[in-house]
């Protein structure tokens, strides 16, 4: 029960910290483009990363047969998934973004099934069922326009990517840390962003980029919701199996749409606190879980992993 209690807070934390990004995000891509925003963040996260790896001197060697894996887990989640998400933020709005990406666990559950053979209790059932009808709730059909169509698209492969991200990281063997699995696939992504970004650089504003707002921004994206987030994601997953562990993703609309609403304006309706409601109650059922059924699953997902 400890360990659930523990990777759960750190799986909140991670989620909640998501939910502030949109609201930076949809500041910062009015002066960094999507693509090139990406790169620097990862930019900021890679010396973080790599500092902190120094300090607390992590092993870095990761053996030959976990190349391949190392490698999905970057482009899918570290590129695939991030400038979708970015892209998708900036042609829709904060709100939207926190909420449609927070469709994450139920992929999550599924990929768990499919490439983890963990179990689909009812208690998971249940939990996804309720946040994601809390996530319906929240947006509101009617919100949805045509407008809003093409980033909403990009939301959804961002989700759907992340989800196969999370459950690749719970592929990869508990002998490394987070803290280097994230530091070599962020090293990943700068690399194979690079070629595309680097040329692009030069239209930046460099003017608008030193205002201490997009500082903060900057450095709030890459040392705390990117090197600080992903180590707390990961280290969330170990604890908990991934099925379980993708319901704490439904913090990210309560945090985003609550931060739209007081910083950007968005409006908020009544549904938003029936939707939140219905959020906390899967979680609530997740923390709950009896440790024998979990330990069940974490069983599974072990020998699968062996």
């Amino acid at each position: 029960m400890k360990q659930t209690l523990i990777g759960s807070f750190y799986l909140m934390l991670a989620s909640s910290i998501w939910g502030g990004m949109y609201v930076v995000v949809k500041v910062l891509v009015e002066v960094i483009p999507p693509l090139e925003l990406v790169w620097i963040r990862y930019l900021i996260a890679l010396i973080a990363l790599v500092t902190i790896g120094l300090i607390t001197r992590q092993k870095w060697q990761i053996k030959r047969q976990h190349y391949l894996l190392l490698l999905l887990i970057s482009l899918v989640g570290y590129v695939t998934s991030i400038v979708a998400q970015e892209t998708g933020t900036m042609l829709s709005t904060a709100q939207m973004g926190a909420i449609i990406t927070a469709t994450t666990p139920s992929f999550m559950v599924v990929f768990a099934s499919l490439f983890l053979k963990e179990r689909l209790t009812k208690r998971k059932m249940l939990s996804v069922s309720l946040a994601t009808i809390g996530v319906l709730a929240i947006i509101g059909i009617d919100d949805l326009n045509v407008s809003s169509m093409l980033g909403g698209i990009s939301l959804v492969i961002a989700a759907l990517t992340w989800a196969l991200m999370s459950v690749l990281v719970k592929k990869m063997p508990g002998e490394y840390s987070p803290i280097v699995v994230t530091a070599y696939a962020t090293l990943i992504a700068v690399v194979v962003l690079s070629p595309v970004v680097l040329p692009r650089l030069q239209h930046i504003d460099l003017e608008r980029v030193f205002n201490p707002t997009i500082l903060g921004g900057l450095l709030y994206l890459g040392v705390i919701s990117t090197s600080l987030a992903f180590l707390l994601w990961s280290r969330g997953l170990q604890l908990l199996n991934a099925s379980s562990g993708g319901v704490f993703f439904f913090f990210q609309p309560l945090v985003g749409a609550l931060l739209g609403w007081l910083l950007l304006r968005e409006t908020l309706s009544v549904m938003f606190w029936v939707g939140a409601a219905l959020i906390l109650i899967g979680v609530f059922i997740v923390i709950t879980e009896k440790p024998k059924e979990e330990g069940q699953n974490l069983l599974s997902a072990s020998r699968k992993n062996a």
